[in-house]
């Protein structure tokens, strides 16, 4: 083999060394890329606000009874109207109430199961008629006042719940989302500060349901609305 061969097999031995070991460094440089990509944290993310209920739903309902049913008929009518007539002199319109149809039972057309007595009353009849309305504070100052319907005669059924609900859901989103993620991010910052590193962007989101609750039940229209998002930031040196 004479000296231009070895001089040439030396240098190709030389090139595909080089090229091995500048292979070797991109690929650990592509692993470290990939490999900090996948650095991550996942921080979660509160906020919450107080607010007051915006609609209310009052039922009153009351019960009567009686042997004749005409006569019946005509003291729950007499009821429905001085319990209208209460609502419009506190200050609800005509437009706020509904009525719900009367259920009447009637005791001698239910089976007896052995020797049970007859009630006093044949009939009982029992009617709702309920205020959906905006006017809460009205609401809860009506429900403390209605004992004077008892000085007129009719006395309220115990059960009919009523409701404080909040509908402006939608108008206090998107703060309370942004409120959400920043204290996300204030997590991820501190986070990352004990450990030396730096937040990055952002990963993925998730944001939580909103949640809507009494704030304490002796304040139903006080309600607390929560959100919690869920945010995954990279993490770089």
């Amino acid at each position: 083999m004479d000296k231009n061969s070895s001089r040439g097999f030396a240098v190709s031995g030389i090139a595909i060394g080089l090229g091995i070991i500048i292979a070797g460094l991109s690929m650990s440089v592509a692993f470290y890329s990939t490999r900090a990509t996948e650095r991550y944290v996942t921080v979660k993310g509160l906020a919450e606000r107080n607010v007051e209920a915006d609609l209310a739903i009052w039922p009153l309902s009351f019960k009567e009874t009686g042997n004749d049913l005409i006569a019946l008929h005509g003291t729950v009518n007499s009821k429905r109207h001085t319990i209208q007539q209460f609502l419009l002199d506190v200050g609800f319109d005509e437009s706020e109430m509904s009525l719900s149809p009367p259920s009447i039972r009637d005791s001698q057309a239910e089976p007896l199961y052995g020797e049970q007595a007859m009630p006093k009353f044949r009939y009982t009849a029992q009617q709702t008629m309920s205020v959906r309305t905006n006017k809460v504070p009205l609401v809860k100052q009506a429900m403390e006042n209605s004992v004077e319907l008892i000085g007129k005669g009719v006395v309220l059924v115990a059960g009919g719940n009523t409701e404080f609900l909040f509908t402006s859901l939608n108008e206090i989103k998107p703060d309370m989302i942004a409120e959400a993620t920043k204290n996300a991010r204030e997590a991820a910052e501190q986070f990352a500060r004990d450990s030396g590193s730096k937040v990055g962007k952002i990963r993925k989101a998730t944001q939580g349901l909103f949640s809507i609750n009494v704030r304490d039940w002796n304040s139903p229209e006080q309600k607390v609305v929560r959100v919690v998002t869920t945010v995954e930031y990279y993490i770089k040196d």
